[in-house]
């Protein structure tokens, strides 16, 4: 089962490496009182345990306080070689004696901050170890009965402490926690009062009154607490990691669409630049009639040149190229330019004079162009002489 001890530090001083050393009386014989539930007697408002002095001062139980761990408040499991690193501020020496009903340690403090916690004022030990509880009662030599008895003692840490709750010079606990009993006296005639048994805490700013157990409890709910923001920091922090991180991609989103827009506007105008410009560029109307009587022009003096030349679908240089091929021959204009074509076509047309075909119906009537034509009027020139002849007496042959 495990148990505590606890005292007040003595003969504390600095060595010249900043270490500091000291001796504590961590145990003592005699009875002390402990609740029943904390000593697994729930039916037992309080238990009588007797520490006999043939147990404390045993040679077993003297090598088991050498070389002990030394923490800063009571870890909430053994120290071993594995957690060591985690809980250690110091150990304890191996010149273990017993001094009158005391079991004397010497130790060293090695930790700067638990140095400077006993130099501020938290000055008492408390003494971690296990043992066997004998439930045999009996009496000691001086008449006093217990409950059980206190056998195979070892000790496991000592811890630096605030204050234990049953007074200042040997004590049997100060909270020990999960490390089991602390007992609530050190005997049944010495009773602890609250006042005694209380120590003060500071949370959140407020100074408050409580036991040692309720002192590390709410030490051990302020460590979680701190935990527990650190953790929703970290959260917090990763969640605005992760919305910087959304806002950046949705704003290079709108920069690359707001990119493509201009981009787009940008074309819109190029296009509507081109736009006017080609109504700008556009023929007038009075432009299109002279375009118009050009060409007309232009495939009527080449019809007057060769009225075989397809005129159809045939650009400006192409008739012009054909007119000159027709009078002047194919090798004349097999290597010549557009330019020097429609110079040699400039020639041959003052030579032509291109019929206007109005102009000739007026000038010369209606003229026929087919055989259809030509038995009308042959008909029609019939008729006018028979008319003129009719009254006239048939001629003999």
């Amino acid at each position: 089962m495990q148990f505590t001890d606890a005292v007040t530090v003595a003969g504390t001083r600095r060595r010249d490496d900043g270490y500091l050393v000291a001796d504590a009386r961590i145990a003592r014989t005699g009875i002390q009182l402990y609740a029943g539930h904390e000593v697994g007697k729930p039916d037992m408002p309080s238990v009588r345990v007797y520490r006999p002095g043939d147990e404390v001062f045993s040679e077993t139980t003297l090598r088991s306080a050498a070389h002990r761990p030394v923490t800063n408040d009571h870890p909430d499991e053994h120290v071993t070689s594995e957690n060591w690193k985690e809980y250690a501020v110091g150990q304890t020496g191996d010149e273990i004696a017993g001094e009158g009903i005391f079991l004397r340690v010497p130790l060293m403090v090695s930790d700067e901050a638990a140095i400077r916690d006993i130099e501020n004022g938290k000055r008492e030990l408390s003494a971690g170890y296990c043992c066997d509880l004998d439930w045999t009662a009996g009496k000691t030599s001086a008449g006093e009965e217990y409950d059980a008895v206190q056998r195979n003692i070892r000790v496991n840490h000592v811890a630096i402490v605030q204050r234990g709750r049953a007074g200042h010079q040997v004590r049997i606990g100060d909270g020990a926690n999960e490390w089991g009993a602390a007992p609530i006296s050190t005997s049944d005639k010495e009773k602890v009062t609250m006042g005694d048994a209380l120590r003060t805490v500071v949370v959140d700013g407020l100074s408050v009154q409580t036991t040692d157990q309720g002192a590390q409890a709410i030490s051990k709910l302020m460590k979680d607490l701190e935990s527990s923001a650190a953790k929703l920091a970290d959260a917090e922090q990763r969640h605005q990691a992760k919305l910087a991180e959304v806002n950046d991609a949705h704003s290079k989103a709108f920069a690359a669409k707001d990119a493509d827009l201009a981009k787009k506007d940008e074309e819109i105008g190029a296009l509507k630049a081109d736009l006017k410009k080609a109504q700008d560029s556009a023929p007038k109307p009075e432009d299109i009639d002279k375009m118009v009587a050009d060409r007309a022009q232009l495939v009527t003096t080449v019809k007057a040149i060769d009225g075989s030349i397809e005129t159809n679908c045939k650009s400006e240089a192409d008739l012009k190229r054909a007119a000159v091929k027709a009078r002047l021959g194919d090798e004349l204009v097999k290597d010549a330019s557009d330019a020097e074509v429609a110079g040699m076509f400039k020639a041959i047309a003052k030579d032509v004079k291109a019929a206007d075909p109005f102009r000739s119906v007026v000038q010369s009537g209606l003229q026929p162009i087919n055989d259809a034509d030509k038995s009308a009027a042959d008909a029609y020139a019939a008729m006018v002489k028979d008319m003129q002849s009719a009254h006239l007496p048939a001629q003999a042959n």
